[in-house]
């Protein structure tokens, strides 16, 4: 079989998987080759293999979706895993006192990943899902990890384009590394309408042996939000993940 020249094959498999997403959980073999760059041929060839090994499905219809294998593989992440068994309990009781949206994100380079959310049943809607990657400049828990992140990681952020998605969201470096500062400072983090308009979000970081390792929000609608009386609540919350979070470690456990 001869090599496509400038691709291993690793990357081509990992290009077929990247090609899914929230506006493509199905795609059939013409749109998996165009998303990942490749000539249909190998994608094909590629495809199969990752069908019979389980990390994709093929349905009735022909389309291709990530398959069962490949989240079970995922599910053995301890970053993600061990965090959220610690913290779930947790996240149900700021939910009972709230009834509000719940968010449990980390950081994984200059993006965060959401690793646990609990959506309140008249709560506002949110644009995240659990496995779903955002900005660290606009959300609560982004500005939470952000400013808690290495110096060389924050420069990188404020290097680069910072996208908006409201006429409220901070794209100014200079602003926003007051924001940070002040983020540090009082110890939690608010965002007023930086992604959505309708949607405030207070967050607390979740500390380690080794720093920040995680942040929680609480998610709720602008025009019934009070920062000041839900920043208690959040990082209540955060330090007793923080201490559980030391409690699983001398445990021998490893939520990080």
């Amino acid at each position: 079989m001869r090599a496509e020249p400038g691709r291993s094959v690793t990357s081509k498999v990992l290009a077929l998987l990247d090609a899914f997403g929230p506006d493509g959980p199905a795609l059939t073999l013409s749109e998996l080759a165009r998303r990942a760059g490749l000539p249909l041929s190998t994608a094909h060839r590629r495809a199969a293999e990752l069908v019979a090994w389980g990390a994709l499905e093929r349905g009735d219809d022909g389309r291709y979706r990530i398959g069962l294998r490949l989240w079970e593989v995922g599910s053995l992440a301890p970053r993600g895993l061990g965090l959220r068994e610690v913290a779930l309990p947790v996240m149900e009781d700021l939910y009972e006192v709230t009834h509000e949206n719940v968010q449990l994100a980390v950081r994984q380079d200059l993006e965060l990943v959401f690793i646990e959310r609990i959506a309140g049943r008249h709560a506002v809607p949110v644009l995240t899902r659990v496995g779903g990657r955002f900005a660290l400049h606009a959300t609560g828990v982004g500005l939470v990890l952000l400013a808690h992140a290495p110096t060389e990681v924050q420069e990188r952020v404020l290097a680069a384009p910072l996208e908006r998605y409201t006429e409220l969201t901070v794209t100014d470096p200079g602003r926003l590394r007051r924001r940070l500062a002040d983020v540090r400072r009082a110890g939690y983090a608010v965002s007023d309408r930086q992604v959505t308009m309708d949607a405030l979000s207070v967050a607390a970081p979740i500390r380690g042996p080794e720093g920040v390792v995680a942040a929680i929000s609480l998610v709720v609608a602008h025009d019934r939000a009070d920062p000041v009386a839900l920043a208690p609540l959040v990082q209540a919350a955060g330090r007793v993940l923080s201490r559980a979070f030391g409690d699983s470690r001398r445990a021998g456990r490893r939520p990080t």
